[in-house]
C-alpha cells in the first residue's frame, strides 16, 4: 500500500513539473535565446543576417543623397598588411568602397559576406579599390576572423586621424568615394550590399 502511495506521489510531481515546463517552456526558451544572442557574436550576426534576407536593408546609392554633400571631401592615410601607406587621395580616378570594421562586431560579421560578394564582382576593376579598415586592438584577430570565414578581401589600417564626414567611431560605418573623392554614399550600421540594385548603381557611378 505504501508503495502504490508512493508512486502515486512520484507520478503527481511529476505530472506538476511537466505542466510547469509545458507553460514555462516558450519563457525558458526565449531566456535562453537572448543569452547566447548576447555571448555570442556569431549568434547576433546570424540573426541580422535574417533580418538582411528580407530586403530592409539593402543598401542604395541615391543621388539625393549624393547631391547633399556631394561637396564634402576626404583624405587620410592607412597601410596595408605588408606596411605600404597610403593616402586615400591617392586613389583619385578610381571608385573607393571604404567600410569600417571589426571582427568582434555583430553588425560588422552580418554585412560582410555581402562585401566579400561585392568584392568578388569588382576586384579585378581597375576604377574600383576596396578600402576596408580593420578596427581590432588585435591584427591577429582580424585574420583569424577573415581565415576561419574564408573571406579574401584584404584589410588596412588607419594610421593617422580620420575626418568625422568619413567616421566618427560607430561600426560598421560604409562609405563610396566617386573618382573625384567625393562622398557618394555614407551610412552608419550593417546593410546589404550584394543586391543586383546596389551593384547595377555601383556600375552606373565607374562610368561616371
Amino acid at each position: 500500500m505504501a508503495d502504490n502511495k508512493d508512486l502515486r506521489k512520484e507520478k503527481r510531481h511529476t505530472n506538476i513539473l511537466w505542466e510547469s515546463i509545458k507553460k514555462n517552456g516558450f519563457t525558458v526558451f526565449m531566456g535562453i535565446l537572448l543569452v547566447t544572442l548576447f555571448v555570442s557574436p556569431d549568434a547576433k550576426s546570424w540573426m541580422l543576417q535574417q533580418l538582411m534576407k528580407t530586403g530592409i536593408f539593402n543598401a542604395s546609392l541615391e543621388k539625393k543623397e549624393a547631391a547633399a554633400i556631394a561637396e564634402s571631401t576626404a583624405d587620410f592615410e592607412f597601410k596595408d598588411q605588408h606596411g605600404l601607406v597610403q593616402h586615400a587621395s591617392s586613389l583619385r580616378g578610381k571608385v573607393v568602397f571604404i567600410n569600417f570594421w571589426a571582427s568582434w562586431c555583430p553588425p560588422c560579421r552580418a554585412e560582410f559576406p555581402s562585401i566579400e560578394f561585392l568584392y568578388s564582382k569588382f576586384k579585378d576593376h581597375p576604377q574600383v579599390f576596396f578600402l576596408t579598415i580593420n578596427e581590432d586592438d588585435d591584427i591577429a584577430a582580424a585574420n583569424a576572423y577573415l581565415k576561419k570565414e574564408k573571406f579574401s578581401i584584404p584589410f588596412f589600417k588607419a594610421t593617422g586621424p580620420i575626418p568625422h564626414v568619413i567616421y566618427n567611431g560607430a561600426l560598421p560605418t560604409t562609405v563610396v568615394l566617386d573618382k573625384n573623392g567625393k562622398i557618394r554614399f555614407h551610412h552608419e550600421g550593417f546593410a546589404d550590399y550584394s543586391s543586383d540594385t546596389f551593384v547595377k548603381q555601383l556600375e552606373e557611378l565607374i562610368k561616371e
